[in-house]
This record gives C-alpha cells, sequence and structure tokens, in this order.
C-alpha cells in the first residue's frame, strides 16, 4: 500500500505517485473528519489510484479512532462499495 501523509497545513491527505500528488481535502471537527474532495491528477487517472488513496485515507483516519462524513461523491461511493470494510466509521 502507498503512504499517505496528513498534510494539517493544507487540510488534506496527500499521496505522492510518479511525483504527482494525489490528495483529499477534509475538515476537521471534535471527533469527525468531513471529506470534501478527493483528487487525482489526470496524468494517474485509470491506474486506481484514488481508490487507494481513498482507502489509505480512510485507514489513517480509523487508527485515529474518529469517525467519517463522506461529502465527497468518489469517497462517499468508495465506502459504499466497500461498506463491510468501513460502514463503521461514517458518522
Amino acid at each position: 500500500m502507498t503512504t499517505v501523509i496528513d498534510n494539517p497545513d493544507r487540510h488534506r491527505f496527500e499521496m505522492s505517485v510518479d511525483d504527482q500528488i494525489a490528495f483529499v481535502i477534509y475538515r476537521r471537527a471534535p471527533g469527525v473528519v468531513t471529506l470534501t474532495h478527493a483528487e487525482v491528477p489526470s496524468a494517474l487517472e485509470g491506474r486506481g489510484v484514488g481508490g487507494e488513496l481513498v482507502a489509505a485515507t480512510l485507514d489513517a483516519l480509523r487508527a485515529e479512532g474518529v469517525k467519517v462524513i463522506p461529502r465527497c461523491s468518489f469517497v462517499a461511493a468508495y465506502m459504499r462499495r466497500h461498506a463491510a470494510r468501513y460502514a463503521d466509521m461514517v458518522a
């Protein structure tokens, strides 16, 4: 799995692939993180980077023990497709 880094100054989780940065923007509140937007550079599209990014982001948030509000349609769809793994995280 690729490493995702929390960049709190930019309010996003970032994943570097082939010198490109894919990211998920978030807003934090006590005990909950709202994921508002995911973006994958066009050069990386079609390679599964978005799914890997979201999975790693959700796994990092699980490790923090917070709930997630998936406002980004891509994140929400990913969480629905992988409900057995992530449904318990939805706030």
